[in-house]
């Protein structure tokens, strides 16, 4: 067994750039979202560095390149109206490009022989995560599932680490969050557990090794 797990209770996975790579579909609504809006679409590369800490602040990214605010700074009714455009443009394909990382399900499986708590994590609204788990095959995995709008604070806040944990009566010191960027890494860090980050997710377009992750692989494969 990996030394990542070692003394480890519970495991919080991260969804997006952890578990599963989205960017295609992301950038693809935000792109649908830009040309409605009569403004040039950004593409996918830059949309990989824009995830993870929520579609507002995805949304928030994609305009800023744009210009789209003036010297004001952004305005939160346009704002608003991306947003909604965004989560429509998404809603209607949220799965025809996304898959899961190699090792992603294998992991899983060997978590749950060997009795792991396994719980997600996530800034992804939760009206999208039903379906991106059950089109990944990823259901059933998960005793507790967070999406960023299930509390009133998400990560990199620790909130969200710490309902779960206190729900399952997992002390700090046992939980293992994974994730890939450094809003995973804040919030282990703010909670008082230990991380693991995968190199294959997104991070602002920096290595995630800067932020020195108590461990770092480059496939979840490696904890079977």
């Amino acid at each position: 067994m990996h030394d990542a797990l070692n003394d480890i209770d519970l495991i919080l996975y991260d969804l997006d750039g952890t578990l599963i790579d989205s960017a295609p579909d992301l950038a693809r609504a935000i792109d649908e979202m830009m040309q409605a809006m009569e403004l040039s679409p950004v593409g996918i590369e830059r949309v990989r560095d824009w995830v993870g800490n929520g579609s507002r602040r995805l949304v928030e990214r994609a305009l800023l390149h744009a210009g789209a605010f003036g010297e004001s700074g952004p305005d939160c009714q346009q704002l608003d109206e991306a947003l909604a455009l965004f989560m429509d443009f998404y809603a209607q394909h949220p799965v025809s490009q996304t898959h899961c990382y190699p090792g992603v399900i294998e992991c899983l499986k060997a978590q749950r022989e060997r009795g792991i708590a396994q719980t997600l994590v996530t800034n992804k609204p939760s009206r999208f995560i039903d379906t991106i788990l059950e089109s990944m095959g990823l259901e059933g995995f998960f005793s507790h599932v967070l999406g960023g709008d299930s509390l009133a604070q998400k990560k990199p806040d620790p909130a969200p680490l710490a309902y779960i944990a206190h729900a399952l009566n997992v002390p700090p010191e046992r939980v293992l969050m994974v994730g890939d960027s450094r809003s995973d890494v804040q919030a282990a860090r703010a909670f008082g557990c230990r991380c693991l980050a995968v190199t294959h997710g997104y991070n602002h377009g920096e290595p995630i090794a800067a932020l020195n992750p108590d461990h770092l692989l480059d496939s979840l494969g490696e904890l079977v």
